[in-house]
Formats: C-alpha cells, structure tokens, sequence
C-alpha cells in the first residue's frame, strides 16, 4: 500500500497553475457535458427508434445505460481520484467520455449505442465528482456558495440545452451528431485540465472493490427489472431473479459499508442528518423529474406532432430556468441557508409535474402547458446550487470526495429508476398505439412523478436549520463533530 497523500498537498508545481477562475471553467465545461448527455438524447428518441430500430425498452436503454453505469461507479471514480490524484482521474474519465461519444455516434446498431452510452457512463463516473472536488480545493470557502451557483447554472444550461441541442441537431443534421459535439469540447477541455488544474489527493483509503461489485450488480438487477417488468411479466423468472438479488446484494452493500474499515461509501456518513436528508431529496427529485422529462419530450412529438427542434424550444421554459435561478439559489442560500430554498424548489417542481398530469390530453395547447413548465423550471433552478453546497457542507473536508461521489450517485440512481418505474407505469396503463393511449399512460406516470417529488419537498424539510450546519468549506474535521453540529 502506497504512503497516504494529505489532500492539502498540492503536486505537480500547483503553485503555477491556474486559480480558481480556471478551475470553474474546467469544472463547469465537463459538468456541462456530463450534464447534457442526461437528456440530450430524449427529442433524439422517435427519430433513433425509426433508424435503429427498437422497442419501449430499447429506448429506455439509450438513457439508462448512461445513467445507471454512471450511478454505480460514481462513488468509486471518486475513491480512485482521492487515491491516485483526482487530477489524474478526472483527465482519464474525460478522456473515456470522449472516446466513447465517438463510438455512440459511430453505433451501427441499437446495441452498439446502448454499449457506447454505457462506456459514456463510466467516463462520466470518474469525472463528474471530481468536478465537484477539484472545484471546492479551488475556491476559498466564503465565495463557494456564489461558484456552486454558477457550476449550478452551467449544469441548468446543459439539462436547457440537452432537449433543444438534441432536437435541432436531429432535424436538421443527424441524431448523431448529438454525440458528435462532445468531442472537440473534449479535445478543447483535456489540455486545459492537465496545464490548469492542481492535482489533490483524499485520504488515500484502499478501493473499495466488495462495495463496487455490490453497489453495481444490486443496482444493475433492479433497474433490469424494472425495465423489463412490461415486456416480460412481473412475475417472470429474469424479472423476480433481478429484483430479488438486486436487493439482495444492495443489503448487502448496506452491511459492508457498516462493517468495513474502508468501505466506498461509508455508513456512518448518514448520521449526519443533513446528509442523510439531502440525498434522499436528491434521490427521489431524480426520480420524478428524469421520469417525467423520457415521457414528456416523446409527447410532445408523438401526440402533439412537433418536430424535435419544436420539442425542444417548447420545452425550454422549464429545462431553461435553472440557468436564470441556480445562481441566485446559490446567492441565497448562502444568507438564508440551503434548506428553504431547496424545499420550496422540490415544492414547486412537485406542482409543475401535477398541473401537467391535470391538463394532459391528445390536444392540450401549449398555453396550457406553459404554467406547469415555468413552475417547474424555476423549482428545478432553486434545487440545484443549494444542493450541492447542502453535500459538501454536510462532511468533513476530507470527506467531501466522497461526499461528492455518493450524491452524484444517487440523483444518477433517481434517474434511471424514474425512467424505469415511470416508464412501467406508463406501460401498463398506455402505449404507443394511438394518440389517447399515450395520454393514457402519460397521466398516471406523471401523477407517480408528483408525489415522488413531494415526497423530496418533505425530506428536504429534515434538513438542520442554518444556525445548525456549518458554512461550505467549513465541515468540522471529524465526524463526531458533523453528528454534533446537524444530528
């Protein structure tokens, strides 16, 4: 086992490279790109179906395949960046990403794209929490409220621009050139990141290899099953075998992570009460929200009949938003505290997906629409900043990796389930056979995503109030110490 490196020690001639101005560029440009490809692909969708080929759950693959390889390593990309420098590890994982676009853009078939998105994923997963890291080493703890507001905007951009760019990409080029633009943003990205950022290291634990295999296959099982609950039959022999040992091996992980010295997600870690609350409001937003937008981007297309461009561009009141509100969540959650801010976003993303579930119909007109989609837009934008700052508040600094890691990975987590339960929903109650069979199965999903983010409104209601949880930045040094403070 290699010497422990202290995470304060910068490597490399830190001292000559850039500060943090550079820092949020970087981080916020791989954010940005991790981010978009979320959703890039759900306007793509009809016209991938129509080329490629595919059923329902073919299509769910394409998004799932990025999101759940991205969940279950996140935390592991993590521990491999405070191990072996997160430099190192975020330049590697761009580098993956990267070549991974090309071959989802190269894909001859449907099963090459859905192993492409998958490889997408895993170069997401060692680069996405680092961004998070790399940034808070960067930045002096008073002013990161204000950068995780703008690394929050740039992420609310990417989420706007995902649908629009997807669409207008689609009709007027060709849906793969949605996976195209991620290379010269790559290209542009890797040489800055290796002359501008400056290598840190965690704690130095040994990987986690028992709570990799656990987390991963626990999730991959449930997800498989949820996904393939319709087509195969709830009570199927792959559907129960994937439920069972996926939740089977997720105990599992549980119990390793209590138990181990040095486990990839630590227990203990959800003592913290604002840990434990923030990331089961990330969770189950994730949910509602990534499950809304697969079904709602195909309506608007398949039923309404706009082209992708005009799915896109209609869609941007509400994936637009957060690009005008996280910097000013970020603002005020650093003078009223992260807790009402996110809990009135989560309220108010919860009534956009229940006045759409309302006024759904074959015909609904876009005025119609519009309310939901502001009231969801602005929710979305009031979540995000605060959020972020909430996670890495919630630890101590040398935790933060981690902390980092864990979140990105359940909001991941709440993705591909919210594609997968609300996809079954629709299923069951709907399909693609006609126009009011659609809206028949959009209505209930839609209703499921509300509560669910209701629900996120209520746990973020759990989070200790300001005077109770210490600044960004200024996590207490021991856990003892963060179970003192917000327990």
């Amino acid at each position: 086992m290699s010497e422990k490196k202290p995470e304060s020690r910068p490597r490399d001639g830190a001292g000559r490279r850039g500060g943090a101005g550079w820092a949020l560029v970087i981080t916020s440009v791989a954010g940005f790109m991790a981010a978009l490809d979320n959703l890039v692909v759900t306007t793509a969708l009809p016209s991938i179906r129509e080329d490629l080929g595919g059923a329902l759950d073919d299509l769910e693959w394409t998004v799932s395949a990025y999101t759940l390889t991205f969940a279950v390593l996140l935390m592991f990309g993590a521990a491999l960046g405070d191990r072996f420098g997160r430099r190192k590890l975020f330049i590697t994982g761009l580098t993956i990403f990267t070549g991974a676009s090309a071959g989802a853009a190269l894909a001859p078939g449907i099963n090459g794209l859905i192993a492409a998105r998958a490889i997408q994923g895993v170069g997401a997963a060692i680069m996405m929490p680092l961004t998070l890291t790399l940034l808070t080493a960067a930045v002096p703890a008073a002013k990161r409220g204000l950068m995780y507001g703008i690394w929050g905007a740039v992420n609310g951009l990417a989420v706007a621009s995902g649908p629009l760019i997807g669409g207008s990409l689609t009709e007027h080029v060709s849906w793969q050139w949605i996976f195209w633009l991620n290379v010269p943003l790559g290209l542009l990205t890797l040489p800055l990141a290796r002359l501008r950022l400056n290598e840190s290291y965690g704690t130095g634990a040994r990987l986690d290899i028992v709570g990799t295999v656990l987390a991963s296959g626990g999730l991959f099982g449930i997800v498989y099953a949820l996904i393939r609950g319709n087509p195969d039959g709830w009570t199927s022999a792959t559907v129960l075998t994937g439920l069972i040992a996926g939740s089977a091996l997720l105990a599992g992980f549980v119990v390793h992570g209590m138990r181990s010295a040095n486990p990839m997600l630590p227990m203990r870690l959800f003592r913290s009460r604002a840990f434990s609350a923030i990331n089961a409001a990330s969770l189950l937003m994730f949910v509602g929200m990534f499950g809304s937008i697969f079904l709602l981007s195909q309506f608007l297309q398949n039923v309404i009949g706009y082209s992708p461009t005009e799915a896109g561009l209609r869609m941007l009141p509400w994936t637009g938003m957060p690009m005008i509100a996280a910097p000013i969540a970020g603002f005020l959650s650093d003078r009223i505290g992260g807790r009402p801010v996110v809990a009135t976003g989560l309220a108010l993303q919860a009534l956009g997906l229940a006045w759409f579930a309302a006024i759904i119909s074959p015909d609904v007109s876009y005025g119609a629409q519009l309310p939901a989609l502001i009231i969801s837009g602005i929710g979305m934008g009031l979540y995000f900043a605060p959020a972020a700052n909430l996670v890495m508040s919630s630890v101590r600094p040398s935790e933060q990796g981690i902390a980092s890691g864990a979140n990105n990975a359940l909001r991941e987590v709440g993705g591909a389930l919210g594609i997968a339960v609300l996809a079954s929903v629709f299923s069951a109650q709907g399909g693609y056979g006609s126009a009011q069979a659609f809206v028949d199965g959009l209505g209930p999903a839609l209703w499921v995503g509300a509560g669910v983010v209701a629900v996120a409104a209520v746990s973020a209601l759990l989070l200790p109030g300001r005077a109770a949880l210490p600044r960004a930045g200024a996590a207490p040094e021991s856990s003892e110490g963060v179970r003192e403070l917000v327990g």
